[in-house]
Protein backbone atom coordinates (compact mmCIF):
# COMPACT_ATOMS: atom_id res chain seq x y z
CA UNK A 1 0.00 0.00 0.00
CA UNK A 2 2.97 2.44 0.57
CA UNK A 3 4.60 1.78 -2.90
CA UNK A 4 0.70 2.51 -4.23
CA UNK A 5 0.29 5.58 -2.13
CA UNK A 6 3.69 7.02 -3.51
CA UNK A 7 2.72 6.74 -6.85
CA UNK A 8 -0.79 8.40 -6.16
CA UNK A 9 0.73 11.27 -4.49
CA UNK A 10 3.71 11.60 -7.81
CA UNK A 11 0.61 11.01 -10.14
CA UNK A 12 -0.94 14.54 -8.30
CA UNK A 13 2.20 16.07 -9.02
CA UNK A 14 2.63 15.19 -12.51
CA UNK A 15 1.48 18.59 -13.40
CA UNK A 16 3.66 20.39 -11.62
CA UNK A 17 0.82 21.22 -8.92
CA UNK A 18 -1.64 19.51 -6.34
CA UNK A 19 -4.97 21.13 -6.73
CA UNK A 20 -7.15 21.37 -3.79
CA UNK A 21 -9.53 17.97 -4.71
CA UNK A 22 -6.25 16.18 -5.16
CA UNK A 23 -5.12 16.89 -1.75
CA UNK A 24 -8.61 16.23 -0.09
CA UNK A 25 -8.52 12.63 -1.98
CA UNK A 26 -4.65 11.86 -0.90
CA UNK A 27 -5.22 12.57 2.45
CA UNK A 28 -8.28 10.34 2.71
CA UNK A 29 -6.19 7.91 0.22
CA UNK A 30 -3.31 7.86 3.29
CA UNK A 31 -6.22 7.82 6.24
CA UNK A 32 -7.97 4.97 4.53
CA UNK A 33 -4.41 3.05 4.30
CA UNK A 34 -3.51 3.93 7.75
CA UNK A 35 -0.20 5.28 6.27
CA UNK A 36 -0.85 9.54 6.81
CA UNK A 37 1.54 9.52 9.82
CA UNK A 38 4.42 7.14 8.41
CA UNK A 39 7.88 8.19 8.22
CA UNK A 40 8.71 7.82 4.13
CA UNK A 41 4.20 9.22 3.45
CA UNK A 42 4.44 12.26 5.99
CA UNK A 43 7.14 14.10 4.48
CA UNK A 44 5.23 13.61 0.61
CA UNK A 45 2.25 14.90 1.78
CA UNK A 46 3.41 17.60 3.03
CA UNK A 47 3.94 19.42 -0.43
CA UNK A 48 7.35 20.94 1.04
CA UNK A 49 9.21 19.78 -2.10
CA UNK A 50 7.53 18.87 -5.45
CA UNK A 51 7.71 15.51 -6.89
CA UNK A 52 9.43 15.17 -10.17
CA UNK A 53 7.93 13.28 -12.84
CA UNK A 54 10.65 11.40 -13.15
CA UNK A 55 10.72 10.09 -9.47
CA UNK A 56 6.91 9.01 -10.27
CA UNK A 57 7.72 6.85 -13.33
CA UNK A 58 10.15 4.94 -11.24
CA UNK A 59 7.97 4.24 -8.74
CA UNK A 60 5.75 2.87 -11.22
CA UNK A 61 8.48 0.82 -12.37
CA UNK A 62 9.55 -0.65 -9.53
CA UNK A 63 5.67 -1.35 -8.85
CA UNK A 64 5.38 -3.22 -12.04
CA UNK A 65 8.42 -4.69 -11.69
CA UNK A 66 7.69 -6.37 -8.56
CA UNK A 67 5.06 -8.25 -10.33
CA UNK A 68 2.06 -6.99 -8.85
CA UNK A 69 -1.40 -9.33 -9.39
CA UNK A 70 -4.34 -8.54 -11.71
CA UNK A 71 -6.12 -7.34 -8.71
CA UNK A 72 -2.83 -4.63 -7.71
CA UNK A 73 -2.73 -3.17 -11.13
CA UNK A 74 -6.99 -2.85 -11.33
CA UNK A 75 -5.60 -1.25 -7.58
CA UNK A 76 -3.29 1.03 -8.75
CA UNK A 77 -5.12 2.19 -11.79
CA UNK A 78 -8.76 2.90 -9.79
CA UNK A 79 -6.75 4.47 -7.31
CA UNK A 80 -4.99 6.67 -9.54
CA UNK A 81 -8.00 7.72 -11.79
CA UNK A 82 -10.43 8.72 -8.72
CA UNK A 83 -6.96 10.99 -8.00
CA UNK A 84 -7.19 12.35 -11.52
CA UNK A 85 -10.43 12.57 -11.88
CA UNK A 86 -10.95 13.85 -8.68
CA UNK A 87 -10.47 18.10 -9.68
CA UNK A 88 -13.11 17.93 -12.74
CA UNK A 89 -10.19 18.46 -15.34
CA UNK A 90 -6.85 16.29 -16.70
CA UNK A 91 -4.04 17.64 -17.69
CA UNK A 92 -2.35 15.94 -20.62
CA UNK A 93 0.47 14.61 -18.46
CA UNK A 94 -2.20 13.01 -16.80
CA UNK A 95 -3.80 11.48 -19.26
CA UNK A 96 -0.09 10.23 -20.63
CA UNK A 97 0.40 8.71 -16.82
CA UNK A 98 -3.34 6.90 -16.65
CA UNK A 99 -2.24 5.69 -20.86
CA UNK A 100 0.65 4.33 -19.44
CA UNK A 101 -0.43 2.58 -16.61
CA UNK A 102 -3.85 1.50 -18.83
CA UNK A 103 -1.77 -0.15 -21.50
CA UNK A 104 -0.56 -3.02 -19.79
CA UNK A 105 -2.42 -5.85 -17.84
CA UNK A 106 -0.07 -7.77 -15.90
CA UNK A 107 -2.05 -10.61 -16.75
CA UNK A 108 -1.21 -10.46 -20.43
CA UNK A 109 2.70 -11.63 -20.90
CA UNK A 110 3.71 -9.30 -23.61
CA UNK A 111 2.47 -6.45 -21.86
CA UNK A 112 4.88 -6.90 -19.03
CA UNK A 113 7.82 -6.06 -21.22
CA UNK A 114 6.16 -3.35 -23.02
CA UNK A 115 5.19 -1.38 -19.77
CA UNK A 116 8.86 -1.46 -18.16
CA UNK A 117 10.57 -0.18 -22.36
CA UNK A 118 7.40 2.54 -22.05
CA UNK A 119 8.45 3.73 -18.35
CA UNK A 120 12.02 3.42 -19.49
CA UNK A 121 11.43 5.27 -22.46
CA UNK A 122 9.45 8.19 -20.44
CA UNK A 123 11.97 8.35 -17.71
CA UNK A 124 15.00 8.82 -19.72
CA UNK A 125 12.73 11.94 -21.78
CA UNK A 126 12.09 13.04 -18.65
CA UNK A 127 15.69 13.19 -17.89
CA UNK A 128 16.88 14.48 -20.90
CA UNK A 129 14.44 17.33 -20.79
CA UNK A 130 15.45 18.07 -17.41
CA UNK A 131 18.87 18.40 -18.08
CA UNK A 132 18.37 20.46 -21.29
CA UNK A 133 16.11 22.77 -18.98
CA UNK A 134 19.37 23.17 -16.64
CA UNK A 135 21.68 23.78 -19.39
Amino acid sequence: MKQILKILIGAAWIDGIIQPEERVYLRRVADEFKLADDPQIKPLLSELKPIQPVECYQWLEEYFGDNPSAEDYQQLLDIISGLIYSDGYIDVREAKLIETIQSCDPGSPECRNSILDKILRKIQKLYKAAIEQQV
